[in-house]
């Protein structure tokens, strides 16, 4: 049980992380404001660090991880191009990724709530990963 809750949720953490890259890529063009380009590149550095560090977890279980779905990434870019190609402003952006990082946060809350037996290292990287999209979060606050 320990062991199929910690991939579960290592899956889970891996597809939600590649979500929010994609998510930071693709607003990162329409970024003005040079604060705002520094918190999601420093965001993005945050996501690839942990998507590596979930990647060499997995590996130790000999599992690739999980890809996101690709209905809910069909429809986070719909949302995503639509919203900016109507107001390409910051606080579209800072909307845009505080939305996202309230889905992540939520979604990764319940999984680590489902997968209780999953290990110690698994949890801390969920666990990081929510810190991670707080933070994001916390620092689009000023862009609304």
């Amino acid at each position: 049980m320990v062991e199929q809750d910690t991939i579960r949720l290592l899956r889970e953490c891996d597809s939600g992380v590649k979500m929010g890259i994609s998510a930071i890529d693709e607003v990162m063009e329409y970024a003005h404001s040079p604060e705002l380009r520094e918190f999601l590149q420093d965001s993005s550095r945050e996501n690839e660090k942990l998507k590596n560090d979930l990647q060499e977890v997995l590996a130790d279980y000999h599992d690739n991880g999980k890809e996101p779905n690709p209905i809910a990434s069909g429809m986070s870019w719909i949302k995503t191009n639509f919203k900016l190609k109507m107001d390409e402003s910051d606080s579209t952006i800072a909307e845009l990724m505080t939305d996202g990082c309230n889905m992540g946060i939520k979604s990764l809350t319940r999984y680590l709530n489902e997968y209780q037996a999953a290990d110690k290292r698994s949890k801390d990287i969920a666990k990081r990963l929510i810190k991670a999209e707080e933070k994001l979060s916390q620092n689009m606050r000023q862009f609304l």
